[in-house]
């Protein structure tokens, strides 16, 4: 009897691990937001990283994170290293390019663990208030692929991007 067992136990390891392999090889998730502000003002919190601590939802969750910056104040090759609790790990993000209407982030973890993404902003004007999207992409490792089996990401860092893109609103319409 507890050979069956083992070996339906064996089969079922098998069979989830053989399954997260057929999982995509990338990943998408974003978010959109309305805010009663130019496309300008906004663009000013999100192209220099020091005033991230007024809108991005991580900030928040360490007291303590310590931040360096470096590279141009705000725009390409403005850069933003963190590092901070479990909760906030330990990372860094650079701005590769930036427009009137979009702005591209690489966005490199290193704690808890590693990952290699980038984040995309939008800014599409529509009458006096700007439509913003907030979009992280990138490959799905293998133990990412697994993990998403058993977490939903887009339910767990989405909260996290409609807090911010919350926070953005806030500041931006508030000034």
């Amino acid at each position: 009897m507890f050979k069956i067992i083992l070996i339906i136990v064996v089969v079922l390891i098998v069979a989830v691990l053989a399954f997260a392999a057929t999982r995509p090889a990338s990943f998408r998730l974003e978010r959109a937001a309305t805010i009663k502000a130019p496309p300008e003002k906004i663009l000013a919190l999100i192209n220099d990283f020091r005033q991230w601590i007024v809108w991005s939802p991580w900030e928040e969750l360490d007291p303590a994170l310590k931040r360096s910056y470096s590279g141009p104040a705000s725009g390409p090759g403005a850069i933003y290293a963190w590092q901070g609790n479990s909760k906030v790990g330990q990372g860094r993000m650079e701005i590769l390019a930036s427009s009137p209407s979009a702005t591209t982030i690489k966005l490199d973890f290193i704690k808890p663990f590693e990952a290699h993404n980038i984040a995309d902003f939008t800014l599409l004007p529509q009458g006096d208030s700007t439509v913003v999207g907030w979009a992280m992409h990138g490959p799905n490792s293998y133990l990412a692929k697994l993990m998403h089996l058993f977490f939903n990401m887009d339910k767990l860092v989405g909260g996290d991007f409609e807090r911010g893109l919350a926070n953005l609103k806030a500041a931006a319409e508030g000034r």
